[in-house]
């Protein structure tokens, strides 16, 4: 898979490409949906399937230092490996910035669809807004469609149970615990990846060394205390995991996964690892002193065997 981020590195595609575009944050089955409808549409036409991505989101550019914003599914790099798994040829990584935010909905079709990408067809919802101002919307994209000789189709909505998939009902089913559910609405399981870095080894001093995780995200989904397993290089490993701010033990306010591999003692440190949830086990807590948080992190590996039992 392509992936660039400077719109003249496209020049391969001036005979046309078929496109869809988005933030694509979980690549759930509604976005698998398009994704099917962007392949079918670029095999028709002959043609290369390309995702714009938008990267950061908007609701991340907008929101100031301090406030919060919606929390990510996925990151970047996972993003880009989901769509590569699906079987996108290409990806344009739109960067959202102050300069595209001011760019008129007529420029954005104008410099980036027709004469940057080529476009000979468009995926996209009904209700998608682009341009300064939020101003371009399906119907102007129809209109110029017509005067550019680029196609503008609707993309198809996945429903389950009369419910509309999205990455906004994910994350309330994430932080209800309800991972059953999240792994048929994403077709897998939520996980997180990352590597691990050296942390202040206070769970090896308690007797519970931990796998840290810097997450690299302005919010997370989820916040406590989970029973996962831990892909290593294609082996799975049961594990205890706390995702938060650690309270008891850090008020800087940086977001932080440590993991716990229950009966594994290997150096894991520089290495890249997958955390698949599993259960929920309780929420992040603040303890008064480290007996009792050792105290609870024992009871909390305990029910994470019974629950892998």
């Amino acid at each position: 898979m392509i992936v660039n981020q400077d719109i003249n590195r496209f020049s391969h595609m001036q005979q046309g490409c078929v496109a869809t575009i988005g933030k694509f944050d979980g690549v759930h089955l509604g976005h698998q949906l398009i994704l099917d409808q962007l392949k079918q549409k670029a095999e028709q036409l002959n043609l290369p399937a390309l995702v714009i991505l938008i990267e950061p989101h908007p609701e991340e550019f907008f929101t100031a230092p301090g406030e919060d914003c919606p929390a990510r599914l996925t990151v970047l790099m996972e993003k880009l490996e989901l769509l590569e798994s699906f079987g996108i040829d290409c990806v344009y990584q739109l960067n959202f910035d102050k300069a595209l935010s001011q760019v008129s909905a007529e420029d954005y079709i104008q410099n980036i669809l027709v004469e940057g990408l080529g476009l000979a067809s468009l995926i996209v919802g009904n209700d998608f807004r682009f341009g300064h101002n939020r101003q371009g919307d399906y119907e102007l994209l129809q209109t110029r469609g017509i005067e550019n000789s680029f196609e503008v189709i609707e993309t198809s909505t996945y429903e389950r149970n009369g419910q509309r998939i999205s990455s906004t009902f994910i994350r309330e089913q994430l932080a209800r615990g309800d991972f059953k559910l999240v792994e048929q609405l994403l077709g897998r399981p939520y996980s997180m990846k990352g590597e691990v870095v050296r942390g202040q080894q206070l769970g090896t001093d308690l007797g519970y060394p931990t796998c840290n995780v810097n997450l690299h995200r302005r919010r997370i989904p989820l916040h406590g205390v989970y029973a996962c397993e831990v892909r290593i290089n294609g082996d799975l490993q049961r594990a205890a995991v706390n995702i938060g701010y650690r309270p008891s033990l850090s008020d800087d306010g940086e977001a932080l996964l440590e993991a716990h591999l229950l009966d594994f003692e290997k150096d894991l440190y520089g290495r890249s690892i997958e955390v698949i949830f599993r259960h929920r086990i309780r929420e992040e807590i603040k303890f008064d002193s480290l007996d009792e948080l050792t105290k609870q992190i024992e009871l909390d590996v305990e029910k994470v065997r019974v629950l892998f039992a």
